[in-house]
């Protein structure tokens, strides 16, 4: 019987210690970055005993989220948009840390014949051959929609897409594709392999390739860091460095 009741004090002492160590982790991540975040979070879940919950938005979103005074423990964000928080003092000095970039790429639906985008060019005649084509509004703060309208614009083609312009004010653009409601879709890549029935055409070509760069950053005056620093620690690990070339990201070194 004494056996038995020291197990039930270790068991109870065990289960203490748990409950007190677990960390509850609130995470904001940009669209872009969000598949990375979703696998990566449920092995650290995992592993470490902490609970994370994962809130999407376009960059621009997240700054207005955060500077509006909504409480995060950890923002994965472009790295311009981090900057701005870390001034604003919302991201602890010294946190911060750059991930992985991404590129913009085009999408159609799996089975629909492939448009030439080999050039800029072929680039422009497919966007003018395209009977709708999707891509995030950029008035949502969508890093990929405010490069893809100023593009047009300097393509001097704007006036002619957007009359057929999909505007999507967040999430995956790619889905748009499934419902017919444009032919061609252009997003961060990362973002159209994230769709299933969406097929990734290929990155834009070189010369009008713009890539986006991520970055995580930790709540400033958090009182207790070594959960969320673990966490972000965790992104630079070898397996979360594969995890982002299976999104379609660059690993950062």
């Amino acid at each position: 019987m004494r056996v038995y009741f020291l197990l039930a004090c270790l068991a109870a002492a065990v289960a203490t210690s748990w409950s007190v160590s677990a960390a509850e982790i609130k995470v904001l991540t940009a669209g872009a970055f969000k598949p990375v975040v979703t696998a990566v979070v449920a092995d650290f879940e995992k592993q470490s005993g902490h609970k994370v919950t994962v809130e999407g938005d376009t960059a621009g979103g997240l700054l207005k989220r955060i500077n509006g005074g909504e409480t995060f423990d950890l923002v994965f964000i472009t790295a311009g948009a981090l900057d701005e928080l870390t001034k604003s003092g919302k991201v602890a000095m010294g946190s911060t840390a750059a991930l992985a970039r991404v590129g913009v790429g085009v999408a159609v639906k799996r089975g629909a014949a492939l448009p030439d985008i080999s050039t800029v060019a072929a680039f422009q005649r497919t966007m003018l051959a395209a009977r709708a084509v999707a891509y995030i509004d950029p008035a949502a703060g969508g890093s990929s929609g405010i490069y893809i309208s100023n593009l047009f614009d300097k393509m001097g083609i704007a006036d002619r897409v957007k009359p057929k312009a999909v505007l999507v004010p967040g999430g995956l653009v790619a889905q748009r594709l499934m419902d017919d409601q444009a032919d061609v879709a252009i997003h961060q890549i990362s973002e159209i392999i994230a769709v299933p029935g969406a097929t990734l055409v290929g990155p834009l070509p070189a010369e009008i390739q713009n890539y986006t760069v991520y970055s995580g950053g930790i709540r400033a005056n958090l009182s207790d860091t070594s959960a969320v620093s673990a966490l972000l620690t965790t992104f630079s690990s070898p397996a979360a460095r594969e995890m982002m070339k299976a999104k379609g990201l660059d690993a950062l070194p």
